[in-house]
């Protein structure tokens, strides 16, 4: 998901739907479109706390944004967050990740989806990208990753060094 389509999220049953735990991204940079990404129970969490805030704020509404305009803290959540570079800013210069964009978490996201074993397929419709040249743009697959890869190859046969090979037999002259 990229940062600017986060403002244009409405609540539950439209594009976050909490009952099928879903999220439809309404619009799309890429010619691929709509696209609807299961939610795991992190996201389940956050998007419910969102959603009880608003209550408690008594801007919930089928008709409200997720992430509802606010000047001058006036909230109105008939209008989208236009954009949250302070916010974003002052919540990464806290966390002592002054630097880290919004969009580093995609590639981050993409990362860890490959390594962790989803299938090539998955992982570009989650990301929505519509060629497999893209998604590796996207991934940084560290060296951890690749030897563990390695790691799990199956020898052909075991292999013993030529010392304790020579060790175990004497050579007669």
């Amino acid at each position: 998901m990229r940062c600017d389509q986060c403002g244009s999220l409405l609540p539950q049953g439209s594009d976050v739907d909490m009952f099928e735990g879903v999220m439809t991204i309404p619009d799309s940079k890429s010619e691929a479109g709509k696209r609807r990404i299961p939610l795991n129970s992190d996201a389940m969490l956050g998007f419910r706390l969102l959603l009880d805030r608003a209550k408690t704020l008594g801007i919930a509404g089928p008709a409200s944004y997720v992430f509802p305009a606010c000047e001058n803290s006036h909230i109105d959540a008939t209008h989208p967050q236009k954009t949250w570079r302070t916010s974003w800013r002052a919540l990464t210069r806290a966390a002592g990740l002054k630097g880290l964009r919004f969009h580093d978490l995609r590639h981050q996201c993409i990362t860890e989806l490959l390594e962790a074993g989803a299938p090539e397929a998955a992982v570009l419709s989650i990301a929505r990208h519509v060629s497999r040249r893209m998604m590796e743009h996207y991934s940084h697959i560290r060296m951890e990753a690749k030897r563990k890869a390695i790691e799990g190859l199956t020898p052909v046969a075991p292999v013993q060094s030529e010392a304790a090979a020579g060790a175990g037999s004497q050579r007669v002259n």
